[in-house]
């Protein structure tokens, strides 16, 4: 297990460079990638049972045993398209009404650079351990235009202000970047494989552009209305960090079919200070859990059909799930609240609305040569946003339900391989009426393209 001098400085000079080019962007399923590792996105996410790279283990723990020992490196392009059309509005901003200019925005910031790495190590014919550093989870969004109009006093005489920015407060967006490092341990007993793994979480937030909520936040409440909070919009990028865990178990019922289930933790992140008044609980924004099972059925000696589940808890965070309605409840308002917990930063502040995903993912792999496997896959997922949360998540538009992915593996020789994918999520979008300007329709809509390489060695 002891690393060469070579392999010690490649770990090194992958860990920089993920740490100097891994950007943020909106992922697919919800925040999360469509899948990890090459050969499993190449199938849509699917073949959790039937792993073949180091990878896998960052999918199910019990993979590491399984796979041979190798190094995995890997560098994804992303390119997300995201944009929002407004409606024409009855209202324009009296009456208390907020209400954004008409059109349709897009965001920039349209293609990113995603790379990874594993690397498993056999310490006896039925045991191993992996390690594995990656990006999973992200979002990014940004506005440069658009304005919105409203009467600063709220209703009342007063004419009405037309400000720049989608919120009215400026250039509007955010960046979310998570990054995570894998520690497995895996075990075969007879037909049955188990594992355990540490997972240690790093991500990092920005926004911008949501001065106009400060009214709405906890700490100008608690001040009476006189101090505008400083830790809701604009203050830079803040980083926090957590520790989960993972668990798994993959089964060869027979030759011919393989079972498999994981788990990982829901991760208690620390606080994103720098947004306490943004967020629900003070800053706060937990990983959500991820449940998966799948099976794998080799139909012929050459092709095995694999088919997965997965379900993501995104609901169960609190400034991910909580609906942009409990601001209602804040005193500063408008609506009659009294519950200052209620308030944006508060313990039942707002957040994006956001539902569970449940996935559905479906795969095939054919070995069509000695040397080359091709791969192909489908998946349909849950979409998080309910038409009536669409205002809050013009900054967070992931209302992608479907990719196609295909991709292949060539063996090089001495157990050397190149693998190639591309996945294409085509546009899928949902609308519905403005939280502060019902005579206004907000349409969210998005669509996708993925490459991806990767080498073993």
């Amino acid at each position: 297990m002891r690393l060469t001098s070579n392999q010690t400085l490649l770990s090194f000079s992958l860990i920089i460079s993920l740490l100097v080019m891994s950007q943020s962007a909106l992922a697919t399923n919800g925040y999360y990638t469509h899948g990890l590792g090459i050969k499993n996105k190449s199938m849509a996410g699917a073949g959790t049972a039937s792993p073949d790279e180091a990878m896998a283990a960052t999918v199910n723990p019990a993979s590491a045993v399984l796979v041979k020992d190798a190094w995995e490196v890997g560098l994804s392009i992303f390119s997300p398209k995201r944009r929002y059309t407004a409606s024409s509005s009855q209202a324009m901003g009296n009456g208390g009404a907020f209400t954004l200019s008409e059109g349709t925005l897009d965001s920039g910031s349209e293609y990113f650079p995603i790379p990874y790495f594993g690397r498993t190590w056999h310490l006896t014919d039925d045991s191993a351990v992996a390690f594995n550093f990656y990006g999973r989870g992200g979002m990014n969004t940004d506005y440069n235009g658009g304005s919105a109009t409203l009467d600063p006093d709220g209703p009342g005489p007063a004419p009405v202000s037309t400000l720049p920015g989608v919120y009215g407060g400026g250039a509007t967006g955010v960046d979310l970047m998570q990054a995570f490092m894998d520690v497995t341990y895996a075990h075969q007993m007879d037909n049955v494989s188990f594992g355990i793994g540490g997972v240690f979480a790093i991500q990092r937030f920005e926004a911008n552009g949501l001065a106009l909520f400060g009214g709405y936040t906890k700490s100008f409440a608690e001040s009476g209305g006189t101090v505008m909070p400083t830790n809701l919009t604009n203050t830079g990028a803040e980083t926090s960090t957590g520790f989960g865990l993972k668990v798994g178990t993959i089964i060869n019922v027979s030759d011919a079919v393989t079972l498999a289930a994981s788990y990982q933790t829901q991760i208690k992140m620390s606080e994103l200070d720098a947004y306490a008044d943004l967020f629900a609980e003070g800053g706060g924004f937990d990983i959500p859990s991820t449940l998966r099972v799948g099976f794998s059925i080799a139909a012929s000696t050459a092709l095995t059909l694999h088919a997965d589940y997965e379900l993501t808890g995104f609901n169960n965070v609190n400034s991910v799930g909580y609906p942009i309605e409990n601001l209602f409840g804040c005193p500063t308002a408008g609506a009659g609240g009294t519950d200052l917990e209620s308030c944006m930063g508060g313990n039942n502040g707002p957040g994006f609305g956001w539902d569970d995903v449940g996935t559905m993912k479906f795969g095939l792999s054919w070995q069509a040569s000695p040397t080359l496997t091709l791969r192909a896959g489908y998946s349909k997922a849950d979409q998080p946003i309910a038409a009536n949360q669409v205002l809050l998540n013009i900054i967070a538009p992931a209302v992608i339900e479907q990719h196609f992915t295909v991709g292949l593996t060539r063996q090089l020789g001495n157990d050397r391989e190149f693998s190639a994918m591309l996945m294409v999520a085509p546009s899928n979008s949902v609308s519905g009426a403005s939280t502060f300007d019902p005579t206004q329709t907000i349409e969210l809509e998005m669509d996708q393209l993925e490459v991806e390489f990767a080498y073993r060695f």
